[in-house]
């Protein structure tokens, strides 16, 4: 595997040299596509949120500013991940208004039915089955509570198309197929929005 196909496959899971400069990346690149996302939530009231592949944390933090009596936690797969997000967020750590964590959203270690909200921001390409994985995350929210998920590929565009060639487990999903599974895991309401210029998707699901 040549190194620029090893630096993007850090995408997936960062480690190392190369997982530290792609997440490096990670909050200024994503950045615009994630704050686009949070653009579509509704009104409301969050008291415990859950962001699901953090990342470096970028997005963990402005959810923290922007529902300012919430608690967020924070987890991804990576243990590099955790370590540069714990660092992003160290101050708010420090005022016991956010958590991290390391977990596997197939797998998710935490209490039932206790989030207001939860978000997954470029991340839902590599769940290890989306019906399963969205159960997972129904699981875990209050009923009426909300899941966010917004992707840079709407699961037709070429560049997302030509990255899941590159990286190895990759799947860019459409806002049909995402729909179908999050209904199928117990969403009762889907909403879905394109990008009125790049294939950008927003899906809001509702318990």
């Amino acid at each position: 595997m040549g190194l620029l196909k090893r630096f993007f496959n850090q995408t997936r899971k960062p480690e190392g040299v190369l997982g530290a400069l792609m997440l490096r990346g990670m909050n200024s690149g994503h950045g615009e596509l994630a704050d686009w996302g949070f653009g579509h939530l509704p009104p409301m009231q969050a008291a415990q949120i859950v962001d699901l592949g953090c990342g470096a944390g970028r997005n963990a933090g402005e959810l923290l500013k922007s529902f300012p009596s919430a608690h967020v936690t924070a987890i991804d797969y990576s243990a590099l991940s955790v370590e540069k997000a714990t660092a992003y967020n160290r101050k708010s750590i420090d005022a016991g208004r956010c958590t991290l964590r390391q977990g596997d959203v197939s797998e998710l270690a935490l209490p039932k039915e206790s989030f207001d909200l939860a978000t997954a921001f470029e991340t839902v390409y590599f769940w290890p089955g989306l019906e399963k994985c969205f159960a997972q995350v129904a699981s875990v929210l209050k009923p009426g509570g909300y899941f966010l998920i917004c992707n840079e590929s709407d699961g037709l565009d070429a560049t997302g198309k030509k990255f899941e060639k590159i990286i190895e487990g990759m799947r860019c999903y459409t806002a049909e197929e995402l729909e179908a599974a999050l209904r199928k895991a117990g969403f009762s309401e889907v909403r879905a929005v394109h990008h009125s210029k790049k294939p950008w998707i927003c899906v809001l699901a509702r318990r």
